[in-house]
């Protein structure tokens, strides 16, 4: 298979946290139409690494380039327009959903299209119910939050950010607030917009789903990137040994 053409690029990115460090160099290549799993022990960085690229938090150094047109270079001061441009291009799916919860579910969806992109109403009205209704909550478009299952509000936080209408799709561990019989929704679901052909990075600590789903798999420790490649190598036959006591160590745990 023929390498992809790049759609986001990261290169020397770095971040600290007052005196703690937490990116310390990342380096980071994902093409048109990749999925890339980013895995690690918790506070190895992935996190932040999905924070910087929706802009969430601002890097202290390094480059993020998107779609060939737009390359932001935090080695010099930044504005607010680059941040917002650099947002604009993907969308974040939360762990914890972070859906409004004085909204119903189709004011959550709309809210970002009409505010933000300033699509008519009906315009995103009609794209949400459509979204909805791919992944079998058509009929739960007048709840709130409250009243939906832990899958089903993660479901609606992967449709908001479906209806944006992103480069770019960023998963920050989207099962791990979930009850084990609530995952499989949620990961074939992603299953699907892989299939179709979005772009995603996923930070999951769910080995068997990256091993199917992900092109790339990209270990992180301490701030830096240990290891990275196709999943049967990364997740079956790890070169470096932090890779290998941290996939041991988890498989352990399931």
């Amino acid at each position: 298979m023929s390498p992809r053409e790049p759609l986001l690029t990261v290169s020397g990115l770095r971040k600290s946290f007052g005196e703690q460090t937490v990116l310390r160099s990342i380096d980071l290549s994902v093409g048109r139409g990749e999925v890339v799993a980013l895995i690690g022990p918790s506070g190895s960085g992935k996190t932040t690494v999905l924070r910087c690229l929706n802009s969430l938090e601002v890097p202290d150094a390094g480059r993020i380039s998107v779609g060939g047109d737009l390359e932001v270079d935090f080695d010099r001061p930044v504005g607010k327009r680059d941040l917002n441009l650099l947002r604009d291009r993907s969308a974040m799916v939360f762990q914890h959903y972070n859906l409004f919860p004085h909204m119903t579910v189709l004011e959550n969806v709309i809210e970002g299209p009409v505010r933000v992109r300033k699509r008519p109403r009906a315009e995103a009205v009609a794209e949400a119910e459509r979204l909805l209704a791919r992944v079998g909550l058509a009929d739960r478009a007048g709840a709130y939050p409250h009243q939906l299952s832990g899958g089903q509000q993660q479901r609606v936080g992967i449709v908001r950010a479906l209806a944006m209408r992103p480069e770019v799709l960023l998963f920050d561990e989207p099962t791990s607030a979930l009850d084990p019989e609530l995952v499989g929704d949620v990961l074939s679901v992603i299953k699907e917009l892989s299939d179709e052909g979005w772009t995603m990075v996923i930070v999951t600590h769910e080995l068997a789903f990256a091993r199917e789903v992900a092109d790339q798999v990209v270990f992180m420790d301490q701030g830096v990137v240990v290891e990275q490649g196709a999943p049967e190598v990364v997740l079956g036959a790890p070169q470096q040994e932090r890779t290998r006591r941290f996939i041991s160590r988890l498989q352990a745990r399931f």
